[in-house]
């Protein structure tokens, strides 16, 4: 193993320093009076401490990273699907800048032709200001988007991979963010937070736990409902996750923390488990394994929404969603892609359904023989 994914020092400072924590940034106490729940679809769901809510991310993260440009009627298919499965919270796209990422072109286009099903949060990727701007206007022309919509913003724990995402330092970043997430909750939009490279960074190796805990404080006090921390190189064990969860969550609540796991080594499920174990009860997933970052080098996608919810079964937890739907739907988007479906839960589904159909169409050949 290189270098660059050496194990940590496990180091954890006092706090950001000054130059990392954002002038711009509103107090804490000035959002004392906003109360998220974890769920943001319903809440009958949140009022169950043993819930685990699904953000489902293919749409948006799962989509970024693919090559071939994909058609909106296609992605507004995706979302339906998805919705029609009871996934409850789905993240559709980004208002970023197409000439960074060309699949995200289009999205208010999706945002206006998608079905728009009851108990359903449907969430956007929003990288700046301008961004803001793009989707306040488009709330501006169907203002009954807005009580079923919410942003999510992101930063990163490393200053490397920040620079490469967002050409900014960590600091410029949070003040950047602060601003957006100060305009957003004026305008009566909630806003939810991601922090990037929690376990490894790309450039610079292992992560600081401190830091990690650090940025993730700072979106919460900026309004941040919620913080997904996410493995974006996918090197997290149960044992680097745990670590993590353990210093992070001296700090910030755990369940308003939320887990974004890849599964480049295959680890994406038992972080999940481990995640979901500590107290979070929030997972970001991306059906049929969809995903990958443009800027993590040989990060592979997202742990499968089908596996994890597989995983879940028959446990004292509750997850949103049609098993059965879901894995179809991963099978229908992979074929769109021209790829091979990564849900290993999905391909196991498929197999039991067509032995089913051979052995029914055995007996049935059998019974006309009679």
């Amino acid at each position: 193993m290189s270098s660059g994914f050496r194990a940590a020092t496990r180091a954890v400072p006092r706090g950001l320093s000054a130059s990392l924590r954002p002038a711009t940034a509103p107090r804490a106490s000035a959002f004392a009076a906003r109360s998220y729940a974890t769920t943001t679809a319903t809440s009958s769901v949140s009022a169950n401490p043993n819930f685990v809510d699904i953000v489902e991310v293919g749409p948006r993260d799962g989509l970024q990273n693919e090559k071939a440009i994909i058609p909106p009627e296609t992605k507004v298919e995706l979302v339906n699907r998805l919705s029609r499965a009871g996934l409850t919270t789905i993240e559709v796209g980004s208002f970023v800048s197409p000439k960074w990422v060309p699949q995200m072109a289009g999205t208010a286009e999706i945002l206006t032709k998608m079905d728009k099903v009851p108990g359903t949060t449907y969430q956007v990727l929003v990288p700046n200001d301008k961004g803001l701007d793009s989707f306040l206007s488009h709330l501006s022309t169907h203002p009954d988007f807005q009580p079923v919509s919410e942003i999510a913003i992101f930063t990163a724990a490393s200053e490397a991979f920040c620079k490469a995402n967002t050409n900014a330092s960590v600091a410029e970043s949070l003040a950047r963010l602060a601003k957006v997430t100060r305009r957003a909750l004026d305008h009566g939009v909630r806003v939810r937070g991601y922090v990037s490279v929690v376990i490894t960074c790309p450039y610079s190796g292992q992560a600081d736990y401190g830091v990690v805990r650090d940025v993730t404080k700072e979106l919460f006090e900026m309004g941040c409902y919620e913080v997904s921390l996410g493995d974006t190189t996918g090197t997290g064990t149960p044992t680097s996750v745990s670590e993590m969860l353990e210093i992070v969550s001296a700090s910030n609540p755990i369940h308003k923390l939320a887990g974004h796991f890849h599964d480049t080594f295959g680890m994406g499920v038992a972080n999940a488990m481990t995640a979901v174990n500590a107290g979070i009860r929030t997972l970001d997933s991306s059906v049929g394994g969809l995903g990958g970052c443009p800027y993590s080098p040989g990060a592979t996608g997202n742990v499968a929404t089908e596996d994890i919810l597989y995983a879940l079964q028959g446990s004292k937890y509750e997850v949103p969603g049609d098993l059965d739907a879901i894995a179809e739907t991963g099978f229908w988007i992979s074929e769109q892609l021209g790829r091979d479906n990564a849900s290993r839960v999905g391909k196991a589904l498929r197999a039991r359904k067509l032995r089913a159909q051979q052995q029914e169409a055995a007996a049935a050949k059998g019974r006309s023989k009679l």
